[in-house]
């Protein structure tokens, strides 16, 4: 029997791997942006942060998706592996063309796969909470973002009262930006990682005949499996991490280092504030994205930020890979029901 948890534990780390690759760009564009941390420093240190944010503050994200969307008896190691799957696969086409992709949002629309084609959906979860964050979170980080920029930073810069050649150099802010950074892998840790560790937390609950409804069961179980996903994080950073620093860190903006504490602080706690007060898994990576879009026309205008080809590309690929994830979960459930495989 536990021969069968394998292939979706497998699959997790697979998933997680790619995720790891994706919160790379949001975590440490910005300091790698700004010329703070050297790229093959930042797997190891992005990869400690995220694991401190799983265990301290990713609980209740891990409920939403090990329990809330889905009906926790129908995450069986069959549909399990299908979810994981069809998001792992969107990740690392994602990963391919080097943009930074939402981890939650192709999780989510993957696990909608299975619980649409078996009518079990939680859809006001998803209808009332979860979808309305994913648009109101991003608007927000832009909005306060861009209003710090205009009405802060680019009124000290323009007054010239400040020598942003020297205040470059100075230690005390390359520190600031760097532990922003790893505020933000922090975040990331209370929010993703229970992409996969809260279904597979659910799915060994199942296999193991303990009651999955029972929070206290489902919090030693999701602590365990934690500690097996979240260091995959490590090794997608490592793989894959360093296109996607240079899409989001040198291909929208180039930062200073006041522009990369702010856009670290305000994506970070953002999505820690999601995370702990409703358990939303969101996206950190529009969060970052709007926020440096943000910067970038405070800093050189609308224009020539809104028409730039690497913010055209992010507008299509956030749009098709989460759509992909459902379509595939979708059609590998219903084939997967057609031939006996899945069955409820």
């Amino acid at each position: 029997m536990y021969s069968e948890l394998l292939l979706p534990l497998i699959t997790a780390m697979f998933l997680a791997v790619n995720m790891g690759a994706s919160g790379t760009a949001p975590s440490f564009s910005a300091s790698y942006g700004a010329n703070i941390i050297k790229r093959l420093a930042i797997p190891g240190v992005f990869g400690l942060f995220v694991l401190l944010g799983a265990i301290v503050a990713g609980k209740q994200v891990g409920v939403t998706m090990g329990k809330e969307l889905i009906p926790p008896e129908m995450l069986t190691p069959d549909v399990l592996t299908i979810v994981l799957f069809s998001v792992g696969l969107s990740l690392l086409i994602s990963n391919y063309l080097a943009v930074p992709q939402s981890t939650s949002q192709a999780t989510v629309f993957a696990i909608c796969g299975p619980a649409i084609f078996y009518n079990q959906l939680n859809s006001p979860k998803l209808l009332f909470e979860i979808i309305p964050t994913w648009f109101l979170l991003p608007v927000v980080s832009f909005v306060i973002t861009l209003l710090i920029g205009k009405l802060l930073y680019k009124r000290i810069r323009d007054s010239k009262s400040v020598d942003y050649s020297k205040v470059s150099n100075h230690i005390a802010l390359k520190i600031l930006v760097l532990l922003s950074s790893c505020y933000v892998a922090f975040a990331i840790g209370a929010n993703n990682v229970a992409n996969a560790s809260g279904p597979i937390a659910s799915m060994v609950l199942n296999e193991l005949g303990i009651d999955a409804t029972s929070e206290d069961n489902f919090i030693m179980i999701i602590t365990v499996t934690t500690l097996i996903i979240a260091p995959c994080f490590a090794i997608g950073s490592s793989l894959f991490g360093y296109r996607l620093l240079q899409s989001t860190g040198k291909g929208i903006v180039e930062f200073g280092l006041v522009g990369a504490s702010l856009i670290s602080i305000v994506t970070a706690t953002l999505l820690l504030l999601a995370s702990i007060t409703r358990g939303i898994p969101t996206s950190l990576v529009q969060l970052n994205t709007f926020a440096i879009i943000a910067v970038g026309i405070s800093k050189i205008g609308w224009k020539k930020v809104i028409v730039d080809r690497t913010v055209r590309k992010f507008w299509i690929v956030w749009i098709i890979a989460p759509v992909f994830a459902l379509i595939l979960s979708y059609t590998l459930t219903a084939l997967a029901h057609r031939y006996g495989i899945i069955f409820f």
